[in-house]
């Protein structure tokens, strides 16, 4: 955020934000500014009556269950911690330190790290950590990577209390990042999952129960209402935690309470989380379960509303997962563990379908294929459980209406379209521009893939990854379809309409449109219509409106799948240097209308053909694509540009390269000649 920012961009971005929104983010900064300020004032009015340690032994939250990849118990003794792939340094450099990025190993007496010497002045090590991403800082002070310590029976609550006496003497109350509302959310559901197993009978025992008592008082005054989402549903889990921990039956009610009403918003009719992220719905459903492990294990009585939007969530990630078994990554997202996708889905899903009025899923009607109208009007179309695998013959299309994800499959061919909103109207902070952007897998393997989110940190990378360009969607005029801005923001968003969505033996169709880029002169409109049965993929997109305009319509290929040119006159040019690189006709021929050129995509599993008829050329681009944070690798992007009047029509196809003896995956056609695909 810049004083250059313009004013009509900050009006569009709150024009959807609640009063109680603006209100909280008034009330929280002054807050925050008073305890930074003036932490002593802030203890002496946040001390609370630390918790009545009747947190359930028996009971093991998600965390626990699913250590993520976190550091060794030797490797933090030595003072280092790795957190999201990076590892950085908290004890001061000596002889006895290793460099970094060296690893640490045990010695043959003791099993302690060599160098661990500059463990045993914890006081001296740099919680503050202020040149790390601070995403890394977040993660260093929620205090979950402190499950490590579980492996060592003796030597682990020892150096737990050594380490956490250390931090809570170096990191002041209302420090920006350790005493973020989020942050102290996590810490404090973590510090009373460890404290039994811990801290009890340590040096650190009372002291763990007084900050406990400090992260009541403190949540309870800084809920944050002002972003709500999955920040406030974490508020109020933890307070849930604490409310059990201290025996508090009124104060779990009323916090129970606050997290179904909650719950009741959002969490959407087809079961989706309404910030319409597969990743944060992932976490948001490991919570819920959370919170209804915890009151089981404590003797209450759970909500049938909680575990009803658990299950509804749990048939939604069914719904979307693909077949290969990985959660996608539209909007922000990023990899989630197969360890911790076992623990979400422990058994195939299989709701009974209900009727179209009520929650969750419901089937799709018979279907007919409509022609693409002139006025647009929503479709009734229902949604199902995740598709089963469908025969070779056999073509099916499922519908999630709120989240706005369709899924299309026929024979070996699995697609994902994002034809709903980018976000809800109050909060824009994982949305991505990717209207009518899809995911495809061909054999169970991905082929077209979103660029995915490796930085929540504002500026080019963050920027790049949330824009229009980043997904397999059409770009006009180098505009974002939603207009991201910021780390978290967005302003004019599109508004998508979906047309129709039918399925018949075998095949599959799904037409929508959305109008992002009504600000541009002409006032463009974007329309596809994708038709999938199972030899291949056919995108019909029309861009309506006036005036002369630049299009590009994108396709971002997986890691590893590599792209060789084919003229339409089946003579071969071969991508061989990355970078950028026109393919198939002339500049000049390319403005014929009907030119027709093809791609030869080459994957582990053959070749296939992507096809395009329009007045355009190809355009083979290097890009990356995330695979973790601040960490991305090389893949191809295909882009058929087109400048031209409107309207404009493209047809792009995907099919198996054939032969003349028919369909023959990894051949050549007849008549062609070997290339060399491009490398990266």
């Amino acid at each position: 955020m810049t004083a250059s920012v313009p004013l009509g961009r900050y009006l569009r971005t709150t024009a959807g934000l609640r009063p109680v929104q603006l209100g909280a983010r008034v009330r929280l900064r002054g807050q925050r500014a008073v305890l930074s300020r003036h932490p002593g004032l802030g203890e002496m009015l946040l001390r609370g009556r630390p918790p009545a340690e009747s947190w359930p032994i028996g009971f093991l939250p998600f965390d626990g269950r699913c250590p993520p990849a976190r550091p060794m118990f030797d490797e933090i003794v030595a003072g280092r911690l790795t957190l999201l792939g990076h590892s950085r340094d908290l004890c001061p450099r000596d002889s006895n330190t290793p460099a970094t990025g060296t690893p640490v190993p045990p010695t043959p007496t003791t099993g302690t790290p060599a160098g661990a010497g500059a463990a045993a002045a914890p006081a001296r090590w740099d919680w503050r950590q202020a040149d790390a991403p601070l995403l890394w800082r977040y993660h260093l002070h929620y205090w979950d990577w402190a499950w490590a310590f579980t492996t060592e029976a003796v030597q682990g609550p020892a150096m737990f209390a050594r380490l956490y006496l250390a931090w809570r003497t170096s990191v002041a109350l209302g420090d920006p990042v350790a005493w973020s509302p989020y942050v102290v959310s996590l810490r404090a559901w973590t510090l009373c999952a460890l404290w039994p197993r811990l801290a009890r009978g340590t040096p650190a025992e009372m002291a763990v129960l007084a900050d406990l008592g400090v992260c009541r008082s403190f949540l309870r005054t800084h809920l944050e209402t002002d972003v709500g989402g999955n920040h406030l549903l974490k508020n109020y889990k933890a307070l849930i935690g604490l409310a059990v921990a201290d025996d508090d039956a009124r104060g779990r009610r009323r916090w129970v309470d606050a997290l179904l009403r909650e719950l009741d918003r959002q969490v959407l009719s087809d079961g989706g989380h309404y910030e319409r992220s597969p990743t944060y719905h992932c976490q948001v459903l490991a919570d819920l379960d959370d919170v209804a492990g915890l009151l089981t294990a404590a003797g209450h009585v759970v909500s049938g509303a909680l575990l009803d939007a658990a299950g509804r969530m749990r048939s939604w990630l069914t719904a979307v997962l693909g077949p290969d078994g990985v959660v996608p990554t539209l909007n922000d997202g990023f990899a989630v563990p197969a360890e911790a996708l076992r623990l979400l889905l422990p058994a195939p899903v299989r709701p009974t379908p209900i009727a179209v009025q009520g929650p969750g899923p419901v089937p799709i009607p018979a279907p007919r294929l409509a022609e693409m109208p002139t006025s647009t009007s929503q479709s009734t179309v229902g949604t199902v459980p995740r598709p089963r695998t469908p025969a070779s013959d056999r073509a099916d299309a499922l519908l999630l209406v709120d989240s706005g994800l369709a899924v299309l499959t026929a024979g070996p061919w699995h697609l994902l379209a994002d034809v709903g909103l980018p976000c809800p109207e109050d909060l824009p902070a994982h949305a991505h521009a990717d209207t009518l952007a899809f995911l495809l897998w061909h054999d169970g393997r991905p082929l077209l893939v979103d660029t995915g989110t490796s930085t929540y940190a504002p500026g080019p990378d963050r920027d790049a990854e949330r824009g229009t360009a980043a997904h397999s969607t059409v770009i006009v005029d180098h505009a974002d379809s939603t207009e991201v801005w910021g780390a978290f923001r967005a302003g004019r968003r599109a508004r998508p309409t979906l047309v129709t969505m039918c399925h018949h033996e075998n095949v599959a169709t799904l037409a929508a449109g959305h109008d992002g880029y009504r600000h541009l002169p002409g006032r463009p409109v974007h329309w596809r219509t994708w038709r999938l049965d199972p030899s291949g993929l056919s995108v019909d997109d029309r861009i309506t409106g006036e005036g002369r305009h630049h299009v590009e319509v994108l396709f971002h290929f997986a890691p590893g799948v590599s792209v060789t040119a084919a003229a339409a006159d089946t003579r071969r040019t071969s991508t061989t240097s990355i970078g950028t690189t026109s393919i198939g006709t002339s500049r000049n021929a390319a403005t014929r209308s009907g030119a027709t050129d093809a791609l030869t995509v080459t994957t582990s599993q053959g070749r296939l053909v992507l096809r395009a008829g329009g007045p355009g050329r190809w355009v083979v681009r290097s890009t990356r694509r995330a695979v973790g944070w601040s960490r991305t690798v090389p893949a191809y992007t295909a882009a058929y540009v087109i400048d031209a009047e409107l309207p404009v029509a493209v047809r792009t196809t995907v099919v198996h390269e054939v032969r003349s003896g028919g369909p023959r995956s990894g051949n050549l056609r007849s008549g062609d000649t070997e290339s060399s695909p491009a490398r990266l």
